[in-house]
């Protein structure tokens, strides 16, 4: 279910490298956080140009069930921010590890990355949740 080319964290979130030269590496929620929030109805996220920190509070995603903070998976800058989440948020619930990503970041240490989970263990995390 969790692809196995990204990492994850324990708040949910997963993170892709997309180009290692520059560090540049997409985020957005997993299978589980869309799943268990329901209905995606609106995002606050970050805007272009804001730093983030590693596990740091990011944005919040509202449902009709609740409202939920964002983290961060690494340290870095905001480059992009998805917005056709702006009209159409469900696309997270859709396809979270596709459409439905959330912020294009430059990350300031790539070494963050290692004290993340890998698919297998995020997998378990979620496994001990239940």
């Amino acid at each position: 279910m969790n692809p196995n080319d990204r990492s994850y964290t324990r708040e949910h979130e997963w993170i892709i490298v997309e180009d290692a030269g520059t560090r540049r590496a997409l985020v957005g929620i997993t299978h589980f956080a869309q799943d268990q929030l329901g209905d995606i109805v609106y995002f606050e996220l970050p805007k272009v140009g804001d730093t983030v920190a590693q596990l740091g509070k990011m944005g919040e995603v509202e449902s009709v069930k609740a409202v939920s903070d964002l983290y961060s998976p690494v340290s870095g800058e905001v480059i992009e921010i998805n917005s056709a989440l702006t009209d159409r948020p469900e696309l997270t619930n859709e396809d979270p590890f596709g459409e439905g990503w959330l912020v294009r970041v430059t990350m300031s240490d790539a070494t963050e990355l290692d004290s993340l989970l890998s698919a297998e263990e995020y997998n378990a995390f979620v496994a001990e949740q239940h």
